[in-house]
């Protein structure tokens, strides 16, 4: 009888060359790089549309001609990035912790200076014998320009009974200020430093001014508010809960 016949095995494949198997590796990992890519560009936070452009104040709409020419020069439009304009709404436990440690104190008097509007009115800070809320910016920052419409709000709601005032701190010139102020209609003072070298303007950041170096500028926006007694009651920087300054605001002026 005959032997059944072993069934034949067939040899294994030989592996493939290193260089093949290297070539494998890549493209896997090219591949798991452009998904984690396409993932990150999916799901990341887009830029908000900026703030819309407010009616100007008188007294903007009554400014030099060569001063309006040189703003409509300056073709300011706000910036905005991921993220920005969102904790203006959220509960005043939100605040961020300051990014400057040179803040001035709570308690300490608050250096007392006077500067220009864009069109020459002097304006003295703080405001004597009432609470004022100081901001520093500049126009070209997105923090700064995503806040202006909440402070024109701030301001317009405690009218008469704290004082708004906006410092401009990285030196910028007088038309850039002048474009920023009218552009978000507001209704308190926005003042030029132009102390600091190198000059700023919307389209390049300059060098802090005297001032902002006084009150020891680490971000934009910075804020301070000062008691009718010339005191710090409270400083920051960052973007701020409307809900905090609100706060803040109904303490200074004393409910």
């Amino acid at each position: 009888m005959a032997k059944p016949r072993r069934a034949r095995r067939r040899p294994a494949p030989p592996p493939p060359p290193a260089r093949s198997r290297a070539w494998i590796v890549t493209a896997i990992l090219g591949a798991l790089l452009v998904a984690t890519v396409i993932v990150m560009v999916v799901t990341r936070p887009s830029a908000p549309p900026p703030p819309p452009p407010a009616k100007a104040p008188s007294g903007d709409r009554s400014a030099s001609p060569a001063l309006v020419r040189a703003a409509n020069a300056v073709g300011f439009s706000p910036t905005t990035e991921p993220g920005v304009g969102q904790i203006e709404g959220a509960p005043a436990s939100a605040a961020p912790a300051p990014a400057s440690n040179q803040l001035l104190r709570t308690g300490r008097p608050a250096p007392r200076f006077t500067l220009r509007t864009p069109q020459g009115q002097p304006v003295t800070v703080p405001v004597a014998g009432k609470p004022t809320l100081i901001e520093f910016f500049a126009t070209w920052c997105p923090h700064c320009n995503a806040e202006a419409p909440h402070l024109r709000a701030l301001a317009n709601a405690f009218r008469g009974r704290v004082a708004f005032v906006a410092v401009n701190a990285d030196s910028e010139d007088r038309a850039s200020v002048f474009a920023f102020h009218r552009y978000f209609g507001l209704p308190y003072p926005a003042l030029v430093d132009p102390s600091g070298s190198p000059r700023g303007s919307f389209h390049k950041p300059g060098a802090l001014g005297r001032w902002a170096t006084a009150y020891g500028v680490g971000a934009y926006p910075t804020f301070y508010l000062v008691g009718r007694d010339g005191k710090v009651m409270w400083a920051s920087d960052g973007e701020q809960p409307d809900a905090l300054l609100r706060e803040l605001l109904t303490r200074a002026a004393g409910g």
